[in-house]
């Protein structure tokens, strides 16, 4: 499946885009729309244009993440959209090893969706900005498609 453009419009509202370096919650350097990496690092600045170009790369690794994790499960276009901002969020290898994945891969969809909110802490303490975008991605995955 691909991202569509909800999705898309749903991780940038949710990341945000600064296009100079900064240190996220846990201290990762950061930059654009949720960009990280051993490309980031203090006092980097880089344009829109770039910022653009890194989040489409970082989204394409999360969608091929969410594919390959997921292959042989059928998925709604919400309910990938939010599979792959939580892969975006958390890393695809967490999604991997994730509960939400594992649900899913069992077909159990009303698990995975509760599965989403194990995913509210940061350096393991409760954090109520990622508890808010789960809140978000589980109202997405629970969203019916347009007819």
């Amino acid at each position: 499946m691909d991202y569509d453009q909800t999705g898309e419009t749903f991780t940038e509202h949710e990341e945000g885009c600064k296009l100079v370096a900064y240190q996220d919650q846990k201290g990762v350097w950061t930059i654009g729309t949720g960009h990280t990496g051993a490309d980031v690092y203090e006092g980097l600045v880089i344009t829109q244009e770039q910022a653009d170009a890194l989040l489409h790369r970082d989204v394409q690794t999360a969608v091929a993440g969410v594919n390959a994790a997921l292959a042989g499960v059928t998925l709604t276009q919400p309910e990938f959209n939010a599979c792959v901002d939580l892969a975006f969020n958390i890393g695809v290898h967490a999604f991997t090893e994730s509960t939400v994945c594992r649900c899913l891969n069992a077909g159990d969809f009303a698990g995975a969706a509760q599965a989403f909110f194990l995913w509210d802490k940061c350096a393991g303490q409760y954090n109520q900005g990622l508890f808010n975008r789960r809140t978000a991605e589980v109202q997405e995955f629970n969203s019916q498609e347009a007819a």
